[in-house]
């Protein structure tokens, strides 16, 4: 995503960061090991700026001291590539082009005013596939953005009408699993989010926080 809006970023041995500030709701830097060294972690990204969010991904790092609080925490999930695939009788489509991806992420957004968030130049990326379920008229009604690496797939941005993600669950996974076949699913979710995923087969596997701050 920070690709997209040319953000610049990088991989360290510790982290994955960016030195000027991230799209809203990316963080601006990702610890990558457990006990990362918050120093180094800290000057690899913008303090100066309001709002710097830190993805602590094991939950391990005290930033109080530095001026964060904690925003939320959640739970990394993950689905074997084992698991049953999933039947699904929401028709789905992989957006890939530019008025496709503008309706889904205005589905996403529910008027929230961050519909922009979404750029075309994301389409350009070989490795992530925006999933969208329709209704039989042909409007989004749930969707995902699924990012497959070398291992796993990491699913992201859930959403659904009305808020309905048992519908929206059963769609994805047919499309991942179709999509990607062989791969376990990953992601993080908390609080009712967290619940429909592990309805839908997830397994917790560790805690996370996000860290803001000012």
């Amino acid at each position: 995503m920070s690709g997209a809006h040319g953000v610049p970023n990088s991989f360290g041995p510790q982290s994955w960061a960016a030195p000027t500030r991230t799209p809203p709701y990316y963080p601006d830097a990702v610890t990558l090991v457990p006990d990362a060294d918050p120093t180094e972690l800290l000057n690899r990204i913008d303090l100066t700026a309001p709002g710097a969010t830190i993805k602590d991904s094991f939950a391990d790092l005290d930033l109080t001291g530095a001026g964060f609080r904690i925003l939320f925490e959640a739970q990394w999930i993950h689905r074997p590539a084992s698991a049953p695939a999933v039947a699904s009788d929401v028709p789905w489509s992989v957006v890939d082009t530019a008025p496709a991806l503008h309706t889904w992420a205005h589905a996403w957004d529910n008027g929230q005013g961050n519909a922009d968030l979404f750029r075309p130049e994301l389409l350009n990326d070989p490795a992530t596939a925006v999933l969208a379920g329709h209704a039989p008229d042909g409007t989004v009604t749930a969707g995902a953005v699924a990012s497959r690496s070398d291992h796993v797939v990491g699913i992201s941005n859930v959403f659904a009408r009305n808020d309905d993600l048992d519908t929206a669950w059963p769609m994805i996974l047919n499309a991942a699993h179709t999509l990607f076949p062989g791969h376990p699913l990953v992601g993080y979710e908390h609080t009712a989010d967290l619940e429909a995923a592990l309805h839908h087969g997830f397994e917790p596997i560790g805690a996370l926080r996000i860290w803001l701050h000012g």
